[in-house]
């Protein structure tokens, strides 16, 4: 009595899946260069590489999430649309003629 058939393929899948993160980690990241004469030189090598190639893969993730649908804002909250030649500060319509740059507010 040992292990199922259900168990052992899951377990090789895991395998493969693991197989594969590494090859990645070596082409993108360079975790098979390194000339270390130590163990911890080693060590502290393949920690950095493995911590690099882990939050590529949650920039990934986060990357290739679809976009959020938009939703509609409350009407009191909403920000008139401002044409251009317009600015928050200014308001009002600048139609007609240019303002100077010595009549604009300082920030």
């Amino acid at each position: 009595m040992g292990t199922t058939i259900e168990t052992l393929v899951t377990v090789e899948g895991h395998r493969w899946a693991i197989e594969d993160s590494f090859e990645a980690a070596k082409n993108e990241i360079g975790l098979d260069h390194n000339e270390t004469r130590s163990w911890h030189g080693w060590y502290r090598h393949v920690s950095l590489v493995m911590l690099t190639f882990a939050m590529m893969a949650v920039v990934r993730l986060q990357a290739n999430q679809p976009i959020p649908k938009k939703t509609m804002r409350h009407p009191a909250r909403h920000h008139p649309v401002l044409s251009v030649g317009q600015s928050r500060k200014l308001g009002g319509s600048q139609t007609g003629s240019r303002k100077n740059v010595s009549d604009l507010p300082s920030l």
